[in-house]
C-alpha cells in the first residue's frame, strides 16, 4: 500500500522536476538567443561600417589600395574596438585583406567558401556560424555584406566585407549562465524536497494516530482520544476535533447500550421469574385453588409487561430502519381528532393518578401533513410521559394553535423539575433522567427517542423546557 506521505512527496518532487525542466529550457533558449542576438547586431553593424567605408573608398579612388595607411588604420581600429576579425575580399571571393586586434593576417592566397560568396552576391548578406572552410580553427559568428557602387545606371559589386566574432566567448557566457541557473535550481530543489518531507510528515502523523485510535475503537477501547492538535487551527485540527467528538459519542452510546442491556436483562428476568414461579405453584398445588385466579392475574400482568418491552424494541428497530431512508409517504389528517383519541385511550391512567386535563384546541378540524399512525404514537408517548411524571392532583395541559403555516402542539405537566444538564439528553436512546428512575419502573428510555426520530423524519422540530416544576414539550407539524 502506498502511503499518503509517499504520494504527496512523489507528486511534489515530480512537479518540481517538471517545473525546473520547463523553466531551464525556456531560460537557456532565451538567454542563448539574447547573447547570439547581441553578437549578431554588433557584427552586422561593424560589417555595415566597413562596407560603407570601403564602398566610399572605391568610389573616390576607383581602386582599393590596401597599403593606404588611412584605410588600414580605420579597418584595424574597428577590429580592435569590436574584438573581431575583419576580412575584405574581391567579388570572386579571393581574400584581399584580413586583420584582427590591429594585426594584419596574410590570407591573400585564400578564397572564401562558395556558399558564402553566392549568398552574399545573390541575397545581399550572410549571417551564421562558420569556420570559412577551414580558415579558422574554430567556428565564429560571421556577418558578410557586399561592397557596391552605382556606375551609371548599373549597381556594380566591387567586393565584400566579412566581420567574424569569436563564438567561444558566447559559449563561455552561456555555460556560466546555465551553471549558475543549474546550481540555483539544485539548491531550491533540495530545499523544496526537505520542506515537502517535513510538511508531509506533519500532515500524515495525525492521520496515522487517528487510524490507530480507530483500530483501538474496533477492539473496544472507547477511551482513546487524539490530542495535541488543538492549536493548529487548520483542517487537521478540525478533523481531530470531529474525531474526538465521534469518540465521545461512541463511548456514550456504548455506555448507554451496556446500561440498556442491563435494564432489559433485569426487566426480562423479573417478569419471567414471576411467571414461572406462579405457574409452577399452580401446577404443583403449592398455590391453593382459591388463590389461583389472583396468581393468574399476576401472570397476565407480567406477560403484558414483557409484551410492552418487546413492542418498544420492535418500534426502535423500525425507526432505525426508517432513519436510513427519507419519508416519502405523507397524507393529510385531523390533528385534533388524533389527539382526542389518544386522550381517550389514556383516560384510565389519567383518572388513576387523579389528574385533570385542560384542552385548548380549535373547534374545527385542523388538517396537517404527516403519517397519522406515527403522529398518534408521538402524541401517545408525550401524553403518557406527562401523566406518568405529573404530581397527583395536578393538571395536564394540551394546547394546539396555528401560526406561520404550522400547527404548534404543547403538552405541559406539573411535577419535578428536570435539571438543565439533563434536558439535551432526554431524546437520546436508552437515556432516563435521574429524577425519573424511581418513578418509571416500566420504561427503558426509548419513548422520547422514538418521538424525536419520527418528527425528525418528517422534518419537524420538538423542544422541551422545565422550570419551577413545569415541564413543557412543544412540537410542530405542517398545515395542509
Amino acid at each position: 500500500m502506498r502511503s499518503l506521505y509517499r504520494r504527496q512527496l512523489t507528486l511534489m518532487v515530480s512537479t518540481m522536476l517538471l517545473s525546473f525542466t520547463l523553466l531551464a529550457g525556456a531560460f537557456m533558449l532565451l538567454s542563448y538567443r539574447y547573447i547570439i542576438g547581441e553578437t549578431r547586431d554588433s557584427v552586422e553593424r561593424n560589417a555595415g561600417y566597413v562596407s560603407s567605408f570601403t564602398s566610399t573608398y572605391y568610389h573616390r579612388y576607383l581602386t582599393l589600395d590596401l597599403q593606404d595607411e588611412f584605410y588600414s588604420s580605420y579597418v584595424a581600429s574597428i577590429a580592435m574596438i569590436s574584438d573581431s576579425h575583419i576580412i575584405v575580399a574581391g567579388p570572386d571571393g579571393k581574400i584581399l585583406y584580413a586583420t584582427a586586434d590591429g594585426q594584419f593576417y596574410d590570407y591573400r592566397d585564400s578564397t572564401l567558401p562558395e556558399n558564402v560568396i553566392s549568398q552574399v552576391l545573390n541575397e545581399g548578406s550572410f549571417n551564421g556560424m562558420t569556420n570559412l572552410g577551414g580558415l579558422y580553427p574554430e567556428k565564429r559568428y560571421l556577418s558578410a555584406l557586399p561592397v557596391t557602387n552605382q556606375i551609371g545606371p548599373m549597381t556594380v559589386t566591387q567586393g565584400m566585407v566579412l566581420v567574424a566574432a569569436d563564438a567561444s566567448n558566447l559559449s563561455e557566457m552561456w555555460t556560466a549562465t546555465a551553471t549558475i541557473f543549474f546550481f540555483s535550481a539544485v539548491v531550491v530543489f533540495l530545499i523544496s524536497v526537505i520542506a515537502s518531507t517535513l510538511t508531509s510528515a506533519y500532515q500524515t502523523r495525525p492521520l496515522n494516530e487517528m487510524a490507530e485510535a480507530a483500530r483501538k475503537f474496533g477492539q473496544g477501547e472507547f477511551d482513546v482520544r487524539v490530542t495535541g492538535y488543538e492549536d493548529r487551527c487548520d483542517e487537521v485540527s478540525a478533523l481531530a476535533e470531529a474525531f474526538n467528538s465521534m469518540a465521545n459519542s461512541l463511548e456514550k452510546v456504548e455506555s448507554q447500550r451496556a446500561e440498556f442491556i442491563a435494564n432489559v436483562s433485569h426487566e426480562l428476568k423479573t417478569p419471567m421469574t414471576t411467571i414461572a414461579g406462579f405457574a409452577e405453584g399452580i401446577l404443583d398445588g403449592t398455590i391453593p385453588p382459591e388463590r389461583e385466579r389472583e396468581s393468574l392475574e399476576i401472570v397476565v400482568s407480567e406477560t403484558r409487561r414483557l409484551s410492552r418491552l418487546v413492542r418498544r424494541m420492535l418500534d426502535l428497530s423500525r425507526l432505525n430502519a426508517l432513519a436510513e431512508s427519507t419519508v416519502t409517504a405523507q397524507e393529510t389528517f385531523d390533528l385534533t381528532e388524533v389527539m382526542s383519541r389518544v386522550l381517550i385511550s389514556l383516560e384510565s391512567k389519567i383518572t388513576d393518578r387523579r389528574l385533570d386535563v385542560e384542552v385548548q384546541m380549535p373547534g374545527d378540524k385542523l388538517m396537517v401533513w404527516g403519517d397519522p399512525d406515527s403522529i398518534t404514537q408521538v402524541c401517545y408517548n408525550l401524553l403518557d410521559n406527562a401523566a406518568k411524571f405529573a404530581a397527583p392532583g395536578t393538571a395536564i395541559t394540551v394546547q394546539i394553535t396555528k401560526k406561520d403555516g404550522k400547527a404548534h402542539t404543547t403538552i405541559r405537566n406539573l411535577g419535578a423539575t428536570i435539571p438543565p444538564d439533563e434536558l439535551p439528553l432526554l431524546f437520546e436512546r436508552f437515556h432516563k433522567a435521574d429524577y425519573s428512575r424511581s418513578m418509571d419502573r416500566e420504561g427503558v428510555g426509548l419513548g422520547l427517542y422514538i418521538v424525536k426520530t419520527i418528527l425528525g423524519n418528517l422534518k419537524e422540530n420538538i423542544t422541551v423546557t422545565s422550570e419551577d416544576g413545569v415541564t413543557q414539550f412543544h412540537f410542530t407539524l405542517t398545515l395542509a
